[in-house]
């Protein structure tokens, strides 16, 4: 839930979220920018603590929030806040953690995360001309659960006026290796978490419901995309449902 970036939502809409949904649908949501890019993690309990109640009414249905850091925000001015704000964060919350600085990856940083039973985010945002390439990237895994997220190269989204490069509505180019250097790692994992939450964006292949599926694939699981959903119980194979 990307929306929840830009503000914590009126409890209405919380409650519309939950009765459009089916019983087994799960969402995660993502920690104000006002915590994270404004406060940058610093006095920032009201604001928490007025997030969590807006998204409170979602109930068994929010398994994690995500808390992804600016670009901007290094250990040198963040270590402090990030080790009094991991401090405040309620236990009947699950969390998982965006790193988007190089200078976080530290084994001290680690045990962090583990202590508090946060997870550490993994994300791939290879550009384009990298996309044949397998990602290596600092990847620890702190607590019960892996998030992966495959966000791709932005700059794949806008021409030099703005306008819109790309229509994300089918697949415009193949990261084979990336997609098979993920499913190695999750596998790796696997018999040590309870749960992946694994999400893609059209900047990664240019076409989300496709990258989800050719992730899953590698994984051994059947994910139908929407027009394929009507075969898709006909198989007798594992199956995921497709969630948008």
């Amino acid at each position: 839930m990307d929306s929840t970036f830009h503000a914590a939502p009126a409890e209405d809409t919380v409650r519309r979220w939950v009765e459009m949904t089916p019983a087994a649908f799960r969402f995660t949501c993502k920690l104000p920018r006002q915590i994270t890019h404004t406060c940058r993690l610093h006095n920032c309990a009201v604001e928490l603590s007025s997030f969590l109640r807006a998204i409170e009414p979602l109930g068994p249905k929010l398994q994690i929030i995500l808390i992804q850091l600016p670009p901007s925000l290094a250990p040198g001015d963040g270590k402090t806040a990030l080790r009094k704000f991991l401090a405040q964060l309620p236990r009947d919350f699950r969390f998982a953690i965006e790193f988007r600085h190089a200078g976080w990856h530290r084994p001290q940083f680690i045990r962090l995360l583990e202590r508090y039973r946060v997870c550490w985010v993994w994300a791939d945002t290879t550009p384009l001309n990298e996309r044949n390439l397998a990602p290596f990237e600092f990847l620890p895994s702190t607590t019960d659960f892996l998030y992966l997220r495959l966000l791709g190269d932005y700059a794949t989204k806008y021409d030099v006026d703005g306008g819109h490069v790309h229509r994300y509505e089918k697949l415009l180019w193949k990261r084979e290796a990336a997609l098979e250097s993920w499913s190695l790692k999750i596998e790796q994992h696997l018999p040590e978490v309870r749960n992946v939450w694994a999400f893609a964006s059209n900047h990664f292949e240019g076409f989300t419901p496709e990258t989800c599926q050719r992730l899953a694939q590698r994984l051994g699981f059947i994910l139908s995309l929407p027009a394929q959903a009507e075969n898709a119980f006909s198989t007798g194979e594992p199956q995921l449902d497709l969630q948008l």
